[in-house]
């Protein structure tokens, strides 16, 4: 458990945005009354172990606090679609995507389960996919394509919606701290857990 230094605006804000006095999302439990921050995937430990995926936070809900809620479109985008997406499709490809090919391109079936433990759900497109609310209202759908003879290749998909949300550069890094999560979440799966 950390504590977030999170602004009394950010805090109010994301208190009436979620209603409540928690708000979990990706794996984490964040109080809203003392800014603490618990990761649900290491509860006793004191400490986060991904501190990259901590530090991007903060200015994430910052920025998530000052958007325009809209309901989902259910029509899925690429992220270089996104208004900008294309300047920040580099970054976002390495951050984002090739950790998830080099993580998940073997054992594709892994993807659905670490996106379970963050309360994902599991999807029927590619070889594996699944659809995680990273934040209320934004939803990333994952897909990989593995193959013995190719090397494996994944996207992160965003509903149209998600512009009113965050802006690009910020939803490039919701897909970085996703994949970070998924990342930390695959830790916690064993080998006998493909049998599952």
């Amino acid at each position: 458990m950390i504590k977030l230094n999170l602004d009394i605006q950010t805090q109010t804000q994301l208190k009436r945005l979620i209603n409540a006095k928690c708000y979990e999302f990706l794996g984490f439990t964040l109080n809203l009354d003392n800014n603490t921050l618990i990761d649900n995937l290491n509860p006793s430990t004191q400490t986060l172990p991904n501190e990259p995926a901590v530090k991007l936070i903060t200015p994430l809900l910052h920025h998530y606090t000052l958007s325009t809620p809209a309901p989902l479109t259910n029509q899925l985008i690429k992220f270089k679609d996104l208004p900008g997406g294309y300047a920040y499709e580099g970054t976002f490809i390495n951050r984002a995507i090739k950790p998830l090919e080099q993580i998940f391109g073997k054992t594709p079936q892994l993807l659905a389960k670490a996106t379970k433990l963050l309360g994902g759900r599991q999807l029927n497109l590619g070889d594996s996919s699944a659809e995680i609310s990273a934040l209320r209202g934004i939803p990333l759908t994952l897909i990989l394509y593995s193959s013995e003879e190719f090397n494996a290749s994944a996207n992160i998909l965003y509903d149209k919606s998600a512009a009113n949300f965050l802006p690009t550069e910020d939803l490039a890094v919701l897909g970085e701290l996703t994949t970070l999560r998924l990342i930390e979440a695959n830790k916690k799966l064993t080998p006998d857990c493909n049998i599952c």
